[in-house]
C-alpha cells in the first residue's frame, strides 16, 4: 500500500488557499440528499456537526454520554493557541508554525500544521461571536498567557475551565442545528463497527446502551471525533469513558493507524495516592505561568516544603532550561520530573511528587490575582489533597494526558478508507511526537469548523456513491459480528472483573511503555500483554445481559480492544528506533539525558495495517497455554520532508 497525504505543491501558506479553490462543491440543493454520520461530540464532533448541518447535509451525531455537554473535552483547562499576536510581542502564522513542528519533535506533516496555524486566529473569532467567556484585560481587549514551548503570550482562556466553555459554544451551535431539523443526536449510544461497502465507508453498527439494541446506520460519509486513547493506561487524566474502540474498529476494517505509540505525559498532575484510585487529575498546564517547580537538594529530605530554606531548594527546570524555565514542552518537563524522583528527591508519601510552588507570584501579585487567574484549579485541588495550594505548595507528577497517535489521514482528514475522516485527537495529523500545551482545542476545531466542511464535500461531489440500506450483507454481517461478541464476553463467566484486568494491563503499558522504554522492555511487554489478554477471554467475569444498562458489558468490549492497542503500541515503540518528543528510548538519548533522534532512519510516520491475528506456536509452548494470539501488523511508512523548519536537535536552554 502506498500512503499518498494528497498534499498539493506550492508555496506552504497558500496551500490551504489552493486547495479550497480546487476542491469540488456540492451544490446547496444537493447536500440535504447526503446523510453523514458523525461520531463523537466534543469539540472537534461538535462542530463539526454543527456546521455540517448548517451547510444543509442530513447529519447524525452520535454519543456514548446522556448528552454532548459531556464529552471529554470539558476537562481541557488551561486554554487555546491562536497567532493574533495581541500583546505584539513577536508572534505569527509562521512562529506557532515553527513552534508546533519543533514541539512535536519534527515528527508531523509541515502542510497540515501550517494550516492549523492559519486557521487558529479564524478560530478565536468564531468563539468569541458565539458568546464564549474567554478572559479579558481592563480595557477590554481579549487576555493572553504563556503555555509550554513558546516564547510568546498566545493562549487565550476561560480561567481554567477553557474547554467546558468552548465545548458549550459547540453545542449551543449543535443543538440549534438539531432544533432546525438538520442534525438528529443519538446520545447513549456506541459505535462498535464501520461497514465498509465497495471499498467506501457507508455506515456504523451501534449498541444503545440503555436498551442493548444493536441497530445499523446508512450514511454517504462517515466521521469519526471520538478523542484519544489514553486510557489504555487505566490511570489516566482521561474521563472513564474515554475509549479507543471506535478508531480500532474502524483500524480492523482497514484504516491505517499512524504512530500509535506517540503518547504524552502531562507533568503537572495531582499524583497517585493509592492503589485504590481509578483515574488521575490534571493541573492544568497553565499554573506553570506563576508556580514554581521545585525539589529538596539532598536526597530522602522529608521536611515539610515550609521547613526548606531557599539554598536547599532545586528549581531543575530553571536552573537547567534558563530560556524557557518552567515552560518547556511536557515531555521535557515531565522527564525531569522522573529523573528528580528516580535520584530520590521526590516529594510525598510516595516519593513520586515534586512542588509547584506559589509563594512567589503570591507575594509578587497578592492572592487576589492568583484567585482571579486559577481560583477554581485551586478549590479542586484542595478538595482532593485537603491541602491548600495558598498555603503550601501543590505536588505534581506526570500522568497520561493525551495522545498523539490515531488513524492515519491525509492532507483532507480522510483515512485509507474512501469516505471515512478522522478529526481532532482520533487523528495523528499535526502533533508530531509531542502536543505543545493548548493546541489539542486548536486541533479539534479547526477541523471541525474550518476543514473537514470543505474537504468532506469535495469528498461527495467527486464520488459516485451508490444506494445502499441497512439490509445489505455488509450490515447484516456486521451487526451479527457485534452480536457474537457480545455473547462471547457475557458467556465466559470468569473469575475476574474488567476492571481487574484493565488495572493489570495498564500497570504494564505504563512500565514498559510510558514515559521511558527499552528494547528489552518492551519485548517483555509484549509476551506479557499477549498472555493477559489470553487469560482475559478465558477468565473476565462480565455479570448482567446484553438486553439493557450493563456497564461492565460496555467496559469489556473496550478494554478487549486497548488489550489489541497496547500490543501494537509496543510494537510501534519496539520498531522506532530513537528517543523524539513523548517516545524516550533509554538506549538513544544525548550524553546530558535529553531525546536523541536519528532523522536518517526514523523520519517517517508510521502507519500499521491490520492484517488479523495469528497464532503464536512458540509462545504457546513458552507460556503453556493452549492459545495465544498476536497481532499480524503491517508497517507503511510515510516519509516526513522538511522544507520550512529544519530538524535540530531541540533546545530549550
Amino acid at each position: 500500500m502506498k500512503l499518498d497525504a494528497r498534499v498539493p505543491s506550492g508555496a506552504i501558506e497558500k496551500l490551504w488557499d489552493q486547495a479550497r479553490f480546487e476542491m469540488k462543491l456540492v451544490n446547496p440543493a444537493n447536500k440535504r440528499k447526503y446523510t453523514i454520520l458523525v461520531v463523537g461530540s466534543g469539540l472537534a464532533g461538535a462542530s463539526a456537526a454543527a456546521t455540517l448541518g448548517e451547510l444543509g447535509y442530513n447529519v447524525k451525531c452520535f454519543c456514548f454520554q446522556d448528552s454532548p455537554r459531556r464529552a471529554h473535552s470539558i476537562a481541557a483547562q488551561g486554554g487555546i493557541n491562536a497567532a493574533k499576536n495581541y500583546h505584539s510581542d513577536g508572534d505569527s502564522v509562521f512562529r506557532l508554525f515553527y513552534d508546533t513542528v519543533k514541539g512535536g519533535d519534527f515528527r508531523s506533516r509541515e502542510a497540515n500544521v501550517y494550516r492549523l496555524a492559519q486557521n487558529s486566529v479564524n478560530i478565536i473569532d468564531q468563539c468569541v461571536a458565539q458568546g464564549v467567556p474567554f478572559a479579558r484585560e481592563y480595557g477590554g481587549t481579549l487576555a493572553n498567557r504563556s503555555f509550554g514551548g513558546a516564547q510568546v503570550s498566545r493562549t487565550f482562556y476561560a480561567r481554567g475551565q477553557t474547554g467546558q466553555q468552548l465545548l458549550l459554544g459547540a453545542y449551543q451551535a449543535l443543538e440549534w442545528q438539531v432544533h432546525e431539523g438538520r442534525v438528529k443526536m443519538f446520545p447513549r449510544t456506541e459505535m462498535l463497527d464501520l461497514v465498509v461497502i465497495d471499498g467506501q465507508a457507508r455506515g456504523i453498527v451501534t449498541r444503545n446502551l440503555v436498551t442493548g439494541q444493536i441497530e445499523s446506520h446508512v450514511g454517504d460519509a462517515v466521521v469519526l471525533g471520538t478523542g484519544g486513547y489514553g486510557n489504555v493506561y487505566y490511570l489516566s487524566t482521561n474521563a472513564k469513558g474515554s475509549n479507543c474502540t471506535a478508531i480500532w474498529r474502524a483500524h480492523k476494517r482497514g484504516a491505517l493507524f499512524a504512530n500509535p505509540c506517540f503518547t504524552q505525559i502531562h507533568p503537572t498532575c495531582i499524583p497517585v495516592s493509592g492503589d485504590y484510585q481509578s483515574k488521575l487529575t490534571l493541573m492544568s498546564e497553565s499554573l506553570r505561568n506563576d508556580g514554581r517547580i521545585w525539589v529538596p537538594m539532598k536526597a530522602g529530605d522529608k521536611r515539610a516544603p515550609q521547613q526548606i530554606p531557599e539554598a536547599e531548594r532545586d528549581y531543575y527546570l530553571e536552573r537547567r532550561y534558563p530560556s524557557f524555565g518552567n515552560l518547556v514542552p511536557r515531555d521535557v518537563a515531565s522527564r525531569n520530573a522522573k529523573a528528580v524522583c528516580d535520584e530520590g528527591r521526590g516529594v510525598g508519601e510516595t516519593g513520586l511528587g515534586v512542588y509547584l510552588d506559589f509563594s512567589d507570584a503570591i507575594q509578587r501579585l497578592g492572592v487576589e490575582v492568583i484567585r482571579e487567574r486559577y481560583g477554581n484549579l485551586f478549590e479542586m485541588y484542595q478538595r482532593i489533597t485537603g491541602e491548600d495550594p495558598y498555603q503550601v505548595p501543590m505536588r505534581i507528577y506526570p500522568a497520561i494526558h493525551y495522545t498523539m497517535g490515531g488513524l492515519w489521514v491525509d492532507y483532507y482528514l480522510m483515512s485509507t478508507i474512501p469516505g471515512l475522516f478522522a478529526i481532532g485527537e482520533a487523528n495523528f495529523s499535526d502533533h508530531g511526537a509531542n502536543r505543545l500545551g493548548a493546541s489539542a482545542l486548536m486541533q479539534g476545531l479547526s477541523d471541525g469548523y474550518f476543514i473537514l466542511p470543505y474537504t468532506l464535500g469535495d469528498y461527495i461531489a467527486k464520488t459516485k456513491l451508490g444506494k445502499v440500506d441497512a439490509g445489505a450483507a455488509e450490515f447484516q454481517s456486521a451487526e451479527s459480528g457485534v452480536a457474537e461478541l457480545t455473547k462471547k464476553l457475557l458467556g465466559i463467566r470468569g473469575k475476574h472483573t474488567v476492571d481487574w484486568f484493565h488495572r493489570q494491563l495498564g500497570k504494564l503499558v505504563w512500565d514498559y511503555c510510558g514515559m521511558s522504554r527499552t528494547g528489552a522492555g518492551l519485548d517483555k511487554a509484549l509476551c506479557e500483554i499477549r498472555e493477559l489478554r489470553g487469560q482475559y477471554w478465558r477468565d473476565v467475569k462480565v455479570p448482567g445481559s446484553a438486553d439493557d444498562l450493563n456497564q461492565s458489558l460496555e467496559k469489556a468490549g473496550r478494554v478487549a480492544d486497548f488489550f489489541e492497542l497496547a500490543e501494537l503500541m509496543c510494537l510501534d515503540a519496539r520498531q522506532r528506533e530513537e528517543s523524539c518528543g513523548g517516545h524516550f528510548r533509554e538506549e538513544f538519548q544525548t550524553p546530558d539525558g535529553e531525546a536523541q533522534r536519528d532523522d536518517e532512519e526514523c523520519s517517517y510516520v508510521a502507519a500499521w495495517e491490520y492484517k488479523g491475528a495469528e497464532h503464536a506456536p512458540g509462545l504457546e509452548e513458552v507460556l503453556h497455554l493452549d492459545e495465544v494470539l498476536h497481532l499480524d501488523e503491517v508497517l507503511h511508512k510515510e516519509p516526513l520532508t522538511f522544507e520550512y523548519v529544519h530538524p535540530s536537535q531541540r533546545s530549550y536552554k
